[in-house]
């Protein structure tokens, strides 16, 4: 059993269709029917009919990630698919070979391959190494890193891995990486680390206090579903008048917690409710929350991570200190 990477598009336009059709899927739709193909010669020389680089290189790294889909992914290996929407990981089991057929309405998905979809799990559960290969910016590559796929079945029936795990740097490895994202991992299990609980609710509220609102903070213990309340003016006494709430669980929030916070906000008259968690959020939680897109808004750990970055130099000095970060640039692709 094999564990491998597969990308639901550039921006992860495929990513519902995916979870909700049950499928895999690569894009490179121009292409036909993949099954006709004996050798990667064969499929070189049909790709460059359709997609014409005149880097032999760059063709070939794209025919070897359409060969691997088709012909090297076996019934019942698993598959990683990194969410683009929420900071999780979706891991399925592949139950069938390669399809050749639209799936859905608007005729993207036509290269697939059916998959049961396991569990959903916080990117800041995995190991390093494991997030390192996630971040290959490859459509299909292979998680290589050591017994990859029992520590992600593990990880799906509730177990530690016990695998002892090395160290790795970007170097180790030939594919090209989102070094932004393997940065924004890095960060995130810094503060997985140091920001549990009520300490989680600290760094949402310097967030705020940094944003310009005037803040109370509840106190370490039972909330009722209030943890932070945020409004504008010297004294809190203008608009916006915004009711926080904040769950640094493992789990994704159900839509309980939403319905929750939108009492809250009745109860004490506030106009906008934001609710974060560090975990992202289930589907019914996303559905809702855009029908009250003008009241509520959800922060999952990349929105924290994008905010921190944003208005870290106006942190104080203690918060600072508890979350040390540089600054650095570097080109971007293009």
């Amino acid at each position: 059993m094999k564990l491998w990477t597969i990308r639901a598009g550039r921006y992860g336009e495929q990513e519902q269709t995916c979870i909700n059709e049950g499928l895999v899927t690569i894009s490179w739709n121009d292409l036909p029917d993949l099954k006709k193909f004996k050798t990667r010669d064969e499929l070189f020389e049909e790709f460059q009919k359709h997609y014409p680089d005149p880097s032999n290189v760059k063709t070939g790294i794209n025919v070897g990630q359409v060969w691997r889909f088709v012909n090297e992914i076996a019934n019942g290996d698993l598959v990683a698919l990194p969410s683009k929407s929420q900071p999780t990981i979706h891991i399925g089991k592949v139950t069938g070979d390669y399809k050749y057929e639209r799936k859905d309405k608007d005729g993207e998905v036509i290269h697939w391959r059916p998959v049961k979809w396991l569990k959903s799990i916080p990117r800041v559960e995995f190991d390093q190494d494991l997030l390192y290969s996630f971040g290959s910016l490859l459509t299909v590559s292979q998680v290589s890193r050591t017994q990859a796929a029992e520590r992600a079945l593990a990880m799906i029936e509730g177990k530690k891995a016990t695998t002892k795990i090395e160290s790795v740097s970007i170097e180790e490895v030939e594919e090209e990486f989102d070094i932004e994202r393997i940065a924004k991992d890095q960060i995130s299990k810094q503060l997985d680390r140091k920001f549990k609980g009520h300490g989680f609710a600290k760094l949402i509220e310097q967030i705020l206090k940094a944003q310009g609102y005037t803040t109370q903070l509840s106190p370490p213990g039972a909330d009722g579903g209030l943890d932070i309340l945020a409004s504008s003016g010297a004294l809190g006494f203008e608009q916006p008048r915004i009711c926080v709430q904040v769950k640094s669980t493992t789990g994704q929030v159900n839509v309980n917690i939403l319905r929750e916070l939108q009492g809250v906000m009745k109860n004490v008259n506030a106009e906008h409710g934001l609710l974060v968690s560090w975990s992202g959020f289930n589907g019914k939680v996303i559905s809702e929350a855009k029908e009250k897109f003008f009241f509520i808004r959800l922060w999952t750990a990349d929105d924290i991570i994008e905010n921190i970055f944003t208005y870290y130099d106006k942190f104080s000095d203690e918060m600072k200190a508890d979350l040390s970060l540089k600054r650095f640039w570097m080109l971007a692709n293009e």
